[in-house]
């Protein structure tokens, strides 16, 4: 699998936050992927810590349909990405 590495590719941090949100809203809607919520809670959180006010909105709508084991597998996965990246 190709990794993308944002950073290098001269993108800026809003544009980075759109990218992350854009993730969460494919995952969060099943557009070109199956439905995951825990994907699109760890997306959308990436994206809100990026700057995104709409995608921290939308990460505390979807916590309210999920439990907490889910909820903490998906903060899990954020912060594993965010350590790599």
């Amino acid at each position: 699998m190709a990794r993308f590495e944002m950073h290098d590719a001269g993108i800026g941090a809003n544009a980075q936050a759109e990218i992350l949100f854009e993730l969460g809203m494919m995952y969060a809607t099943g557009r070109d992927c199956d439905v995951d919520l825990i994907a699109a809670h760890k997306w959308f959180n990436i994206a809100a810590i990026k700057g995104s006010a709409r995608a921290a909105e939308l990460r505390a709508e979807l916590s309210a349909t999920m439990s907490k084991p889910e909820i903490a597998r998906a903060l899990r996965e954020a912060r594993e990405w965010m350590t790599v990246h």
